[in-house]
């Protein structure tokens, strides 16, 4: 028990920038090299002048998050298809788990997204009260006449907007 405790202390989420349309790829090349990885992926229907198929995207283009200690760092920039990590303030960025936990939740709900590269403002903050997202916590933002709740993704340069009835959301 005290090692897998020593390994959450020492391991980060680390966002990692990747070469174009190489997510899965670095993702299963980093995988094979035992690193733990996460690649949020959401399905969509492409058109084509033939036909429309159902296809499994990134949510965010060119990223994806790595578990690691800072040891292995050097081993997560050898591996093919993975650009850099991704700095801010001079530093290598790192997401807090509760930021990935919500990340993977929001993947597993049936609510809609949407990515923005908008600096978006900070509002209220709120809690979701009910619903499949119940508990997770972010931001209030007045977009297209809508309420909408933006969960930022610090470090990132992005946030994530969930459509969701003003009915679930309560006061953080």
């Amino acid at each position: 028990m005290d090692k897998i405790k020593s390994k959450a202390a020492s391991h980060k989420w680390y966002p990692v920038y990747t070469h174009p349309r190489a997510e899965k790829k670095a993702c299963q090349a980093l995988s094979e090299k035992g690193i733990e990885t996460y690649l949020p992926l959401r399905r969509q229907v492409k058109q084509w002048s033939d036909r429309k198929k159902w296809v499994e995207e990134p949510l965010i283009k060119s990223y994806l998050f790595v578990h690691i200690s800072d040891r292995d760092q050097a081993e997560v920039l050898m591996t093919r298809g993975v650009v850099r990590f991704i700095y801010f303030g001079g530093k290598i960025a790192f997401m807090p788990d509760s930021q990935i936990r919500d990340l993977k939740l929001l993947m597993a709900s049936p609510a809609e997204l949407e990515i923005t590269e908008e600096n978006l403002l900070p509002g209220e903050k709120i809690v979701i009260k009910a619903g499949p997202l119940k508990g997770m916590t972010g931001e209030i933002i007045s977009y297209r006449s809508q309420k909408l709740l933006a969960l930022r993704l610090e470090g990132l340069g992005c946030s994530i907007i969930i459509h969701i009835a003003a009915s679930l959301i309560g006061r953080f």
